[in-house]
């Protein structure tokens, strides 16, 4: 037991997952940059905590909703970084065989529903699969990430309505990184939080510093117990930022040089390492190795990524729907 009141190991695990989604993330932006990937790319260096801190609540059978920022969440949740390598490469052995790339990352199998591009498209989506959680009696929770802009979307307002009145199973949580793209938060909302909201659905709401994985794990741990104890949804605020572009050539301008540098200071992994070395009696020499394992992790997976194969015209009409 550190003195930060968490097994050691629980911690290792926190920074091994917020540093494979950075890692990943890192090398995929050069990649793309590069041209040797498909298609395009929504980032989330510095907003490792968010995915990582509520994944670490959840049962293997519970679910979550991602936007079109999935990569955090997916790793976050199981999916591994061979499988979402190869499907950001367009390859058959990739999560969704190729077919969904970035943009619609996910594995049910792992309980990450393939990411929904639609800005709000996923809050309909976790609702109904609770709505189904609690009809079949089942002892599951659905998570819906969603970024800030995601609150001014219709789907937004009828989708916690739903998970409120027939208080289902769901957590709803908002990621808020200050920018619906390049568009500042606080031209297009009133209220000085986002969590403030919850008030019009007779829920609970909470605000938390979305770069202290910690309080995300407190935080996310209390809003799944009460969705999972059948007292119905939370709206949960995440306070993070996003030290990237919005999709891969965005330079952020919008962003104010202090504004970033003040970001970088707080961003969740450094901030983390120095606590846990600091208060959890974990040696720095630890993490480093921790940080070549990814390294080598990501490597490997890029590599089977390139030596898989590519889907076929046909595989097209595989996997397909049809009433």
């Amino acid at each position: 037991m550190s003195t930060l009141g968490y097994d050691g190991s629980f911690l290792l695990g926190l920074y091994r997952g917020m540093v494979r989604i950075r890692k990943f993330e890192d090398r995929v932006k050069l990649l793309f940059l590069e041209g040797r990937m498909p298609g395009t790319i929504h980032q989330c260096q510095g907003q490792e905590a968010c995915a990582v801190g509520v994944c670490a609540v959840l049962q293997p059978d519970d679910v979550v909703t991602s936007t079109h920022r999935p990569h955090g969440h997916a790793l976050a949740k199981g999916v591994t970084v061979r499988s979402a390598m190869a499907e950001l490469f367009a390859r058959t052995t990739g999560c969704c065989k190729g077919k969904g790339g970035s943009l619609h990352l996910g594995d049910p199998a792992v309980g990450m529903i393939p990411a929904v591009a639609i800005v709000g498209g996923g809050i309909p989506i976790a609702t109904g699969m609770a709505l189904a959680f609690k009809m079949k009696k089942e002892s599951r929770v659905a998570v819906c990430f969603m970024g800030d802009g995601a609150v001014n979307e219709g789907a937004f307002h009828e989708g916690v309505n739903m998970g409120a009145i027939w208080d289902l199973p769901v957590v709803y949580v908002i990621e808020n990184n200050l920018y619906g793209a390049s568009t500042p938060i606080h031209w297009v909302t009133r209220t000085k939080t986002l969590a403030e909201r919850s008030c019009a659905y007779g829920i609970p709401g909470v605000t938390v510093d979305g770069n202290d994985v910690l309080a995300v794990y407190e935080a996310a741990k209390t809003a799944v117990e009460r969705a999972r104890q059948g007292r119905g949804p939370t709206l949960l605020e995440l306070m993070t930022y996003r030290i990237t572009g919005h999709s891969r050539r965005d330079p952020a301008l919008y962003q104010p040089d202090e504004e970033k540098r003040q970001a970088m200071a707080n961003e969740p992994i450094g901030r983390f390492s120095r606590r846990v070395i600091e208060d959890g009696g974990v040696g720095a020499d630890v993490l480093k190795g921790i940080d070549r394992e990814v390294d080598e992790e990501i490597e490997a997976a890029i590599e089977a990524a390139l030596a898989a194969p590519e889907p076929a015209p046909e595989d097209a009409l595989e996997d397909l729907f049809v009433e």
